[in-house]
């Protein structure tokens, strides 16, 4: 008896020939993608890891690209992410973004249940110079917050505590805070290694140093042993804006420490965006310079049919017949 086999079962001979030339003519999209493009896809994916950690160093990292609406629109949707501490890193960003559109967002977030998120609100409130809040500081230091809230009764204890304060997730602009920038992890490490910590806190405090040395030793220090002192000088240079260090910077974002990869995504973007404005005032100028140019040259032209007088009290020549 003959054995029928159904012709959508059979195999296809040309199948794997679709498959190859399927991926032929997609790899060199792949393979074409610019260092802006792939640190867009770092942070985009960063956002969605499972690794609440993870989540936290790509929101973090968001703080470096103020005035980008696609950033703006990340950090305000991890204002409503299901972990507090992605919640808090959140809030953080925005305030570093100085992000006025999300005011409305982060008073949302002053009734919290978690105390660390309504501290970071607050303080990203305050950095955006809006009352509400100074209002939780004030409550905060009065006692006066109800206590159904659960900030003062559950959490004026650890306040004394640096650390502790770092957990509670707040970020760069308290003095106090030991390496904010960075956030907790960085606080755990100092029982660690006592001499990183201070280098980190060195790279931080050189951003507005306007001497080119400073640069050329941040880039060096991109490549240091330390995490804590290769994200502290990713920050910086994203800071300093000099997009003179873009490519120095892009291999950092295969770094293996999650913070300095998201940490550098950031920078690589901030860099390029400084970047293109440089090329577009430098095109401005240059059109404006030929306009002036060409309107220097019209203007200097002579009338036909002019003179000027040969001197003092002669009549000028009409030279034309």
């Amino acid at each position: 008896m003959k054995l029928l086999i159904p012709l959508s079962a059979r195999p296809r001979p040309w199948a794997p020939f679709f498959l190859l030339l399927v991926l032929v003519v997609h790899t060199p999209v792949l393979l074409a993608q610019t260092p802006q493009q792939r640190a867009w896809n770092i942070l985009r994916a960063g956002l969605n890891e499972k690794s609440t950690g993870k989540r936290v160093q790509a929101v973090r990292a968001l703080r470096l690209l103020p005035g980008d609406s696609e950033a703006t629109e990340m950090a305000q949707k991890a204002l409503q992410d299901r972990k507090h501490e992605v919640r808090a890193a959140a809030a953080t960003a925005l305030g570093l973004m100085g992000s006025k559109v999300s005011v409305p967002e982060l008073k949302k977030a002053l009734a919290d249940k978690e105390p660390s998120v309504v501290l970071t609100a607050a303080h990203a409130l305050q950095v955006l110079n809006d009352p509400a809040g100074y209002e939780v500081y004030y409550e905060v230091l009065t006692g006066e917050r109800k206590p159904a809230n659960g900030l003062v009764t559950q959490e004026m204890d650890p306040m004394q505590d640096p650390k502790k304060m770092a957990e509670l997730g707040f970020e760069e602009g308290v003095g106090f805070i030991p390496f904010g920038g960075i956030g907790y992890s960085a606080a755990k490490a100092i029982a660690k290694d006592g001499t990183s910590p201070m280098r980190a806190e060195a790279a931080r405090i050189l951003v507005n140093d306007p001497d080119p040395r400073i640069s050329q030793a941040l880039v060096r220090a991109v490549s240091d042993k330390s995490w804590i002192v290769r994200a502290s000088a990713l920050l910086a240079i994203a800071k300093r804006e000099d997009p003179e260090f873009l490519n120095a910077i892009v291999p950092a974002m295969s770094d293996k420490n999650g913070v300095v990869r998201s940490t550098a995504a950031a920078a690589v973007i901030r860099l390029t965006a400084v970047a293109e404005r440089n090329k577009d005032a430098k095109r401005t100028s240059k059109a404006l310079d030929g306009e002036s140019k060409s309107w220097q040259t019209h203007s200097e032209t002579p009338i036909t049919g002019m003179v000027p007088s040969n001197g003092p009290g002669e009549k000028a020549t009409n030279q034309t017949k």
